[in-house]
């Protein structure tokens, strides 16, 4: 089950700003909701959509944009941030990220919610300072940054929470 703040702490109606991060993928793409208020970032929810491998392209396609439009509805969004293509050697699974982004891009341009895209190392350098940081000192930092007693699980939807978070650091 997702994190959800708000069920844990029925304080929405306090929040200014809400920023989804993304992390795009066919089999599974992580998100993560952020809320800021006067300036501080505070997760709302985040959590992973996963596909099937024994459904069709278009029938996970489908899953996706279904899923993050009902997680759009919910949290009505002032910007979405998600991660930027970035591939060096598998040529596959960079084409079933970009149709999984495609989707993505398209639903937030049909809600009229404005996309910012993010590398992988501007994550990173606004996460931790450092574009050569590892996958555990980003979590650690996420961990921290947004005062959460653990390290968002699964990895996607850390990285989720991250590409927000740097979203909502760019942005100041």
């Amino acid at each position: 089950m997702p994190y959800n703040k708000e069920a844990a702490n029925n304080r929405t109606g306090d929040l200014k700003m809400i920023v989804i991060g993304i992390d795009p993928g066919l089999a599974r793409v992580g998100y993560g909701v952020i809320a800021v208020n006067n300036r501080n970032p505070a997760p709302v929810c985040y959590g992973c959509i996963e596909t099937g491998k024994d459904q069709n392209t278009s029938g996970r396609l489908f899953h996706i944009y279904t899923e993050i439009e009902a997680l759009i509805e919910k949290y009505p969004p002032a910007q979405i941030a998600i991660e930027k293509l970035f591939f060096t050697k598998n040529i596959t699974s960079a084409m079933s990220v970009s149709e999984a982004r495609g989707v993505i891009l398209l639903l937030a341009e049909q809600k009229k919610i404005p996309v910012t895209e993010y590398t992988p190392n501007q994550v990173k350098q606004a996460i931790t300072g450092s574009g050569r940081a590892d996958k555990r000192q980003m979590q650690e930092m996420i961990m921290r940054l947004l005062h959460l007693s653990e390290i968002p699980r699964p990895d996607d939807a850390a990285d989720a929470l991250s590409i927000a978070l740097c979203h909502i650091h760019i942005m100041r």
